[in-house]
């Protein structure tokens, strides 16, 4: 008696759950949580808000004036005579205390906070961008290790129902309804299911340690379940440049684009000798009067044209350096969509052709060749290849659908998902 295929679940799902009932207790883990539990045990993230509270408080900082100097000591003491190391018989000496404040223009103070903020600004773009590349990883390692198990599933079935046909066929030579070559094709169709089975095994478990690196070990070993919504994305048609800009690698060059014209703004400021102002107050002896002193300082720009205008000129080219780095940023990035796009939308198009046509002529074929064997017109050989070659079918669906998924993954998490909630140890 040959044992028929089960009817195909174009639904992978079942395929999971199922073997989740047996080899797991605990409760499966979706794509969503696995995303959230991946933003609650983020380091990076971390770190980054920090660099976001420094950036700004030093932009603060930078807003207010130069801190006073306290300046003082000892004028004019005599080193050698009758008046060697007084302080008051000789009318030159004074014991001298002062201040002063160097009177940085306002301009200047406000583009160094600017400077600051745009500091804050990237690194905040830059937390967009982990948090979307945290999302894809998660969802793609989710991805992987979905499919690996579904197709481990698939073939562990097969792989019981081709023992049960390996009794079947011994019981059949034994009485002298079948032949030994049936048993060897059996026997051999096990073997062969048995090793792909531990090729899956080794590509499902390289997909759990993949997706541990985001969970964590203890959620990395659960079963994984829910609806995937690969069928749909918020890129539709045409790729417009807006929504290229928001992405988080744009945002971060547009960023330094702005910090480096802040600096540029900032050099050219610096053409202005900021002023010192300085005001003290001198002590002589009893017999002299004390003396206040009270004098201005001003730098002298005496060489512009190699020193401030080079450093300008070095800040412009900055300027423009990040301009072309954003350009050059903006093509590749239509570049990839555009490929991930039309990889996803051809991807969509053959899974319906697996699931409408490409399966179910393999299973006509499969009852096709079981129905020449169970009438005698055909071997057993010929319908285990014919099973064989259905598996490789389904087998290929999985995978055109896992590949066609994992396409939706790069367009869906272009940009972070702000409505997962961050989902720690304490929560579980």
């Amino acid at each position: 008696m040959f044992i028929p295929f089960p009817k195909f679940r174009t639904v992978a799902a079942s395929l999971i759950l199922a073997a989740a009932s047996a080899s797991w207790a605990a409760d499966p883990l979706t794509l969503v949580e696995a995303q959230r539990i991946a933003i609650g045990r983020s380091q990076q993230l971390v770190a980054q808000g920090a660099l976001t509270a420094a950036a700004r408080e030093q932009a603060v900082a930078a807003g207010q004036l130069p801190d006073p100097v306290l300046k003082f000591g000892i004028d004019n003491l005599p080193a050698d005579g009758a008046d060697r190391g007084s302080l008051t018989r000789d009318f030159m000496t004074m014991r001298r205390i002062g201040v002063m404040q160097e009177i940085t223009r306002s301009g200047k103070r406000q583009l160094r906070a600017e400077r600051f903020e745009r500091d804050a600004q990237k690194v905040q773009a830059q937390r967009q961008l982990t948090l979307a590349n945290l999302q894809r990883d998660t969802a793609l390692a989710w991805l992987e290790r979905y499919y690996a198990d579904a197709i481990r599933e698939l073939v562990r079935q097969q792989a019981e129902e081709t023992r049960l046909q390996v009794q079947a066929a011994d019981t059949a030579y034994s009485t002298g309804r079948g032949s030994q070559a049936d048993v060897f094709a059996a026997r051999s169709a096990v073997m062969q299911l048995e090793d792909r089975l531990s090729q899956i095994d080794r590509q499902s478990r390289n997909a759990g340690l993949m997706l541990t690196r985001w969970v964590g070990a203890p959620d990395g070993d659960r079963p994984l379940s829910g609806s995937l919504p690969w069928h749909t994305t918020p890129l539709r048609g045409e790729v417009s440049g807006e929504q290229l800009k928001q992405h988080p690698d744009l945002l971060v060059i547009s960023a330094e684009v702005d910090s480096a014209e802040t600096d540029a703004r900032l050099a050219q400021a610096n053409k202005q000798s900021d002023w010192a102002i300085e005001a003290s107050y001198a002590q002589r002896g009893p017999a002299y009067s004390n003396m206040i002193s009270i004098g201005v300082s001003i730098p002298l720009q005496w060489d512009q044209k190699n020193r401030q205008n080079r450093e300008l000129g070095a800040k412009l080219a900055l300027v423009d350096e990040a301009k072309a780095r954003y350009e050059d940023m903006l093509r590749n990035r239509e570049s990839e969509v555009r490929g991930w796009l039309n990889d996803w939308q051809t991807g969509k198009d053959r899974v319906g052709r697996y699931r409408n046509e490409l399966i179910p002529t393999a299973r006509q074929r499969t009852e096709a060749a079981l129905t020449s064997y169970r009438t005698g017109k055909g071997d057993l050989t010929s319908a285990l290849a014919a099973r064989r070659d259905e598996i490789d079918i389904r087998i290929q669906a999985l995978t055109v659908e896992m590949e066609t998924a994992r396409s939706w993954a790069q367009l869906n998490y272009l940009n972070p998902e702000h409505n997962l909630p961050v989902h720690t140890k304490e929560q579980q």
